[in-house]
């Protein structure tokens, strides 16, 4: 059973991110603050759930949340301070856009730099443990999925309608007859087939 909050009476918000390791695309990150006794019998890490169950549940948070907002930081920021940097600069400016300032933060994961002075707490594996990081996760992965979709309108040949940016076998061999893209990361190592990204 995923925990409702980590300190009762708290207004938190749960973060997480989509999208990290990835050779293309921008990083997409969510902040969600849930009413303290929420509950859906759905609702559980994006990674449990199948793309139709993130889909069904994405406007059930949205409506559900008390405040949600969606923060994204592009490729080519990426290349510029790091995807480190990136995730964390994303989770930012999700909370930035919150209708409500939290009280205190539960990123998913292990490395955060304090924002605005909000105290927060990193919780590995959070999108397993906290509801908020769950609903926060499948916001992340939902709304990046719609935007490599986009992408793959405008560039077919990679796949990324099925591999939304991942470093798969066919989105490297695509990589390597047709090169690269406005959207790779060029800070990424695109082409070695040595190298395995973990998300």
């Amino acid at each position: 059973m995923l925990l409702p909050y980590m300190e009762s009476g708290r207004i938190e918000a749960g973060c997480d991110e989509a999208g990290r390791g990835c050779l293309s695309g921008a990083v997409f990150a969510a902040a969600v603050i849930l009413p303290q006794d929420y509950h859906h019998p759905l609702l559980n890490d994006s990674k449990q759930l199948s793309e139709k169950q993130r889909y069904t549940l994405r406007p059930i948070i949205e409506q559900d949340a008390i405040a949600w907002a969606v923060g994204i930081v592009t490729p080519q920021e990426i290349d510029k301070i790091n995807i480190l940097n990136a995730s964390i600069l994303a989770m930012h400016r999700a909370v930035e856009q919150l209708s409500q300032v939290p009280q205190h933060l539960l990123i998913d994961g292990n490395r955060f730099k304090p924002y605005n002075g909000i105290p927060h707490t990193c919780v590995v594996k959070g999108d397993g443990k906290f509801l908020s990081i769950a609903a926060a996760s499948i916001l992340a992965k939902t709304y990046r999925d719609d935007y490599m979709m986009q992408l793959h309108e405008q560039y077919p040949h990679y796949g990324w309608d099925r591999n939304k940016g991942y470093p798969t076998q066919e989105h490297r061999d695509a990589i390597a007859r047709y090169g690269v893209t406005p959207f790779h990361r060029q800070s990424f190592r695109l082409t070695d087939p040595q190298l395995k990204l973990f998300e």
